[in-house]
């Protein structure tokens, strides 16, 4: 992968080709003061040439922090107050209209789902819009099928009253994991004609943000991936016109009496008649499988230079705990604020640290199911680098597949255990892999051959719970 300095010097070089008129207005400058020129007229040349100058390190140095997602201590989380649980993940989408208020929430299931199209301009790698502007060109547009439940849900039991329709919606990228997992929250008008997706509701519903309660009496009840409950407080929220949510938490001690009554008779609810957690991902998620037409890097084992091993670097693994939406976007991806739980390698307390960085749309699109990340560590262990390419790997962008010395096949997707082993494996032994197959009859993996496919009967074992 491409180190710090690479892109430090590349930004480097396009800025001084951008700002060459700075140094020329300083050398300027310079030979009119020797010839005696007027000094005013020589102080504003050199001033504009000192300044154009001094711009080039600084544009280069703002520009690589950018383009190069590296952590280090010096971005360590600043608000204290904010504690966040290990399983909590606070995300900000970008607003959804209310709509009419004789519309009605609904929940809507995700029958199918395919990709249409996604054209931003690409004119510059990065675009900065002004106020709470979210431009149409940076979401891609979805062709959905929908099952609307247009019915009022009760006891747990969904109500009859369902009707399909299909159409195309533009998606917020921060919102694409609502459609992946396959639980939408829509208004739906009076007439029944018209359906409107609320995408932060959406994501909501669908587990991707961490919902929890705190009643009256100060108990804290895990709500995340319980829909029926969910979309009962929804409505409410919506009917008293928003109720905050403070990092995934909504603290009834905080509402008004008459909402928080309201809030009380979902809990009683709730313990009256328990409801089982939704899926991870509803049923016949290969028909909404827009992963691979997105936007962002194709999953690999990853590329493992050989000083950089024998100098002690190696692997570690951090953990989404916040997103927040910003004014800029780039073309795979949003420019998101972030807050993530790195866990060094070596073994010392995990940390949390705050960055602006790009995450690929096709991430995005699996942040239902994972929200951990891989990191390339430095050899002194001070700096972390988001390694995307391991990361969407990991998580399940791509498939991966071993193929055994015999030629046998071995699909080892869906198990983030077994990739992960391999990935530090070979990041050890400084073996390359810049693909998402690891085929062992290579020459280059025989010094690696034997542990991985011992790594891969063990996986085997455990999921069949045998030992081998």
């Amino acid at each position: 992968m491409r180190s710090y300095a690479g892109v430090l010097i590349g930004n480097l070089v396009f800025a001084t080709v951008c700002g060459i008129a700075g140094p020329i207005f300083l050398v300027g400058g310079y030979v009119a003061w020797q010839e005696g020129a007027d000094w005013r007229a020589v102080v504003l040349v050199l001033g504009i040439g000192l300044v154009g100058t001094v711009a080039i390190p600084v544009v280069a140095f703002t520009a690589a922090r950018k383009d190069y997602p590296r952590i280090t201590r010096r971005d360590l989380v600043k608000d204290t107050s904010v504690s966040y649980g290990d399983e909590t993940f606070v995300m900000w989408p970008p607003r959804s209209g209310e709509g009419p208020a004789e519309a009605r929430l609904a929940r809507a299931d995700v029958l199918e789902a395919s990709f249409v199209r996604y054209t931003p301009d690409g004119e510059a790698t990065f675009t900065k819009y002004a106020g709470d502007y979210a431009p149409a060109e940076f979401k891609p547009v979805i062709r959905m099928r929908l099952r609307v439940h247009a019915a009022e849900e009760a006891d747990g039991a969904a109500g009859s009253a369902e009707f399909e329709i299909t159409d195309e919606w533009r998606v917020p990228p921060l919102c694409l994991s609502a459609v992946t997992a396959g639980r939408l929250v829509v208004l739906v008008d009076p007439a029944g004609a018209k359906v409107t997706v609320q995408w932060p509701r959406s994501v909501l519903l669908a587990g991707t943000r961490t919902c929890r309660v705190i009643d009256l009496r100060g108990r804290s009840t895990e709500v995340t991936r319980r829909p029926v409950r969910q979309l009962a407080q929804m409505r409410i929220s919506r009917t008293v016109g928003g109720v905050e949510m403070a990092d995934g938490t909504i603290d009834l001690r905080r509402l008004d009496a008459e909402t928080a009554a309201r809030y009380g008779v979902l809990a009683d609810r709730a313990r009256a008649f328990p409801e089982d957690r939704a899926p991870v991902s509803e049923p016949g998620e290969e028909n909404r499988w827009i992963v691979d037409r997105l936007p962002g890097e194709r999953g690999a084992f990853g590329s493992a230079g050989r000083r950089w091993a024998r100098r002690g670097g190696r692997l570690a693994r951090a953990r989404f705990l916040e997103m927040r939406g910003t004014t800029t976007f780039q073309d795979h991806g949003p420019f998101l604020d972030v807050v993530l739980r790195v866990h060094p390698a070596d073994g010392t307390p995990p940390f949390d640290a705050a960055r602006r960085l790009t995450v690929p749309m096709n991430y995005l699109a699996l942040l239902h199911r994972t929200k951990d990340v891989v990191l390339h560590v430095s050899p002194n262990g001070r700096s972390y680098v988001i390694d995307w390419a391991r990361t969407n790997l990991l998580a399940g962008v791509t498939a991966a597949t071993v193929i055994a010395p015999d030629g046998q096949e071995l699909p080892v997707t869906g198990r983030p255990d077994v990739i992960w082993s391999l990935m530090n494996l070979l990041a050890s032994h400084a073996v390359s892999n810049p693909g998402p197959v690891l085929d062992l009859r290579k020459h280059r993996m025989v010094t690696v051959a034997g542990a991985v496919m011992d790594m891969v009967r063990d996986g085997e074992a455990q999921v069949n719970g045998t030992r081998p």
